[in-house]
């Protein structure tokens, strides 16, 4: 006489050797999935917290360029100059991309 399980969901499960074999197998697939998922859950974190370090530090080192630039110097030193010619490459790129439509 077989007997039978109850599982969480009232579904009756008789011991069925294809019923065994299939749930087995499916667990098996689920386990190996999550293990694989967890190891690129985990590879992306790496990545990204490097990623996040290099940009970081990249970023110090341009506004230590930026400090010591002689273009923010001058700029500083001389702004309405540094406006003037501002505008000025302005109008003359406008007029550039104007004249090439």
């Amino acid at each position: 006489m077989a007997t039978s399980k109850s599982t969480a969901n009232g579904a009756d499960t008789s011991g069925h050797p294809m019923t065994d074999k299939l749930q087995s197998t499916l667990h098996d697939s689920l386990d190996t999935i999550a293990e694989k998922a967890a190891t690129a859950e985990q590879s992306l974190r790496e990545s990204a917290s490097e990623s996040a370090d290099n940009l970081a530090a990249r970023r110090r080192l341009m506004k230590q360029k930026w400090l010591g630039s002689s273009v923010r110097n001058y700029a500083v030193e001389n702004p309405v100059a540094a406006a003037g010619i501002t505008f000025a490459a302005g109008m003359l790129v406008a007029s550039l991309l104007k004249k090439s439509k």
